[in-house]
Parts: C-alpha cells; structure tokens; sequence
C-alpha cells in the first residue's frame, strides 16, 4: 500500500516485495478450536508441508487435517507462519512477548486473529524492528481501534486490520440470527444454543 501511494511501484523488479510463501511450509496454529480448525482447512490448498498446533489439550478434529499437537516451545522454534486463534484467558494473557518472539525464526510470520491483548505489542515492536522475526499481520490490537500514532503502522513489516476478520455478510447474518435464538431461548427459561460461560 506504501509502495502505491509514495510511488516508488515502479517497473517489475524479480525481488521486490517478496516474502514467504506457504508452500511447503510449517503452520503454528495456537489454539485449534472453532476458528483454529477453520483457519486449517483453508490452508489445504496451499500445500503446506506441517501442520502444528498448541493449546491446552489435544483436539480431535486435529486429525483430519494432519495437525500434530505439539508444545508451545516446539511450536514456536519450528513454525513458518504462525497463527493465533487461541480465546483470551488469563493464561494466554501477553503470552505472546519478548521470550516468545526471540524462540520463532527470523523469518517467521506471526499472525494474530484472536485478541490484542494476548501479545505484549511493544515487545512485538520490538522484535519485527529488531529483525527478530520477519513480518506480523493483526486483525487484533490493544487499544482497538489502534492510535494513529502507533509505531506498529509505520513498520513496513506490519500490517494492521481493523478487527474485521468476520466482516462478511454471511458471518454477520449468521452471527445475528445466533444472537436472536440465544436471546429467545434465554426468555423461555431454556439453555442457549451458543450460551458464552464466565466463571
């Protein structure tokens, strides 16, 4: 988007602007629920070479897709792209820091699709400044929406979205008709279909 906008997308150079690709890669995905499992389907076509995941147990849709269920650690020093779908918890909270970025590649990409603040942002900063990993995508921030000013957007090897990860008119659809039974369920004294437990 840079490049557009400043103009220097100039005439087809062989390197410019390449990066990673998936193929023949291995995915980290922390925490394979709903989403997480999702997220590897998509990946099938891509021909990844490995998938890996981590979170508090193993996950019996895992073997569909081939995911080997693998510590964090592990996850981290063998992992391409590594992608968060884990829920936000009070262990997951700022799991993703300085210790975690230093055990990825310098080539890894980190993604975030979960929520801002399962990563400690300044130590990210940090980390994709300092060459410590190669790139970071996030649908997700701390503050949400994030500052202007943030330093994350000036960083070429970040890109920031503005939390639209389910912005699709089926997703939105869908997510209001759950939120119409769960509300008529919870008026008819009846258990909700999709009921969010706190305890």
């Amino acid at each position: 988007m840079r490049a557009v906008e400043d103009g220097s997308w100039g005439t087809w150079k062989p390197m410019w602007l390449c990066g990673p690709g998936l193929e023949g890669s291995t995915v980290g995905i922390v925490g394979l629920g709903r989403i997480g499992l999702a997220v590897a389907r998509c990946l099938k076509p891509f021909a990844v070479s490995r998938i890996v995941y981590s979170g508090s147990a193993e996950r019996p849709g895992a073997k569909e897709i081939n995911a080997e269920f693998v510590p964090l650690d592990d996850l981290l020093i063998s992992s391409d792209f590594v992608i968060v779908c884990a829920a936000l918890t009070p262990k997951t909270k700022g799991m993703f820091n300085k210790d975690s970025f230093k055990k990825m590649k310098k080539t890894a990409v980190f993604i975030n699709t979960s929520r801002g603040a399962v990563v400690q942002q300044d130590d990210l900063y940090k980390a994709l400044v300092d060459g410590e990993i190669g790139a970071a995508g996030l649908d997700v921030t701390t503050p949400e929406p994030l500052p202007t000013d943030s330093p994350l957007l000036k960083l070429d090897n970040c890109v920031v979205l503005p939390h639209i990860g389910s912005a699709t008119h089926t997703s939105r659809s869908a997510m209001s008709e759950l939120t119409a039974r769960n509300i008529l369920a919870a008026l008819n004294n009846q258990p909700m279909p999709s009921e969010l437990k706190i305890s």
